[in-house]
């Protein structure tokens, strides 16, 4: 069966790859926004994660006719009242912007102490009706919650966004841009939410 990630980012198709693979699930064929027609991209008009990954989920089930997994993520920093939370992306105003976003933030927590923050990944997974028994649509969602700090300054390479910046508590001394791609995939907000999704995967292709 052939699965949407709606994303165009490669590594996100990656890691549900990894979390399939580790929980046995087969008959699964993912397809990433570059291998199915252009469709409008949704407006994230949610005020919560699960609402915004419940949005772009439900508009790539309805634009190709297949089940559709998307997230929606972001940094939660608890200084700033969770923010910048559904805002991370385009914190600085500009959508994408990793580094002006991560400058903006290190500027505004520059004088604080308190760094604790967490990545937070909501997946949802969208089953059109014609791919259900009854008849009718079916939406699961799923959160993860990766704990740590902010960092000072930016370190590592790997990773995107706001990774140079956080320190996991599970990781320290490092960076979440200075993990492996395994290390990060086992321990990630994203790949938390992925296999909690898992389950309605598996029931989706009769694991």
């Amino acid at each position: 069966m052939k699965i949407l990630v709606a994303s165009g980012n490669a590594k996100k198709l990656h890691e549900l790859e990894a979390v399939l693979a580790e929980c046995a699930i087969e008959g699964v064929e993912l397809v990433s926004l570059k291998d199915v027609e252009p469709y409008p991209e949704p407006a994230e008009t949610g005020l919560t994660f699960a609402e915004n990954a419940l949005i772009k989920a439900r508009a790539g089930a309805t634009a190709t006719g297949l089940a559709c997994v998307a997230d929606d993520s972001g940094l939660a920093v608890d200084a700033l009242n969770g923010m910048p939370g559904v805002l991370s992306a385009r914190w600085c105003g500009t959508h994408g912007d990793d580094q002006a976003n991560n400058n903006l933030l290190l500027a505004q927590m520059n004088d604080i102490e308190h760094r604790t923050a967490a990545f937070v990944s909501c997946c949802a997974l969208v089953v059109p009706a014609a791919l259900t028994a009854n008849g009718q649509p079916r939406e699961t969602t799923a959160e993860g919650r990766w704990e740590g700090a902010l960092l000072r300054e930016p370190r590592g390479e790997n990773g995107f966004g706001y990774d140079p910046l956080f320190e996991p508590a599970d990781c320290p001394g490092r960076s979440s841009a200075e993990l492996s791609p395994e290390e990060k995939n086992e321990r990630s907000h994203r790949g938390k939410a992925l296999r909690e999704l898992a389950p309605a995967i598996a029931a989706l292709v009769g694991a």
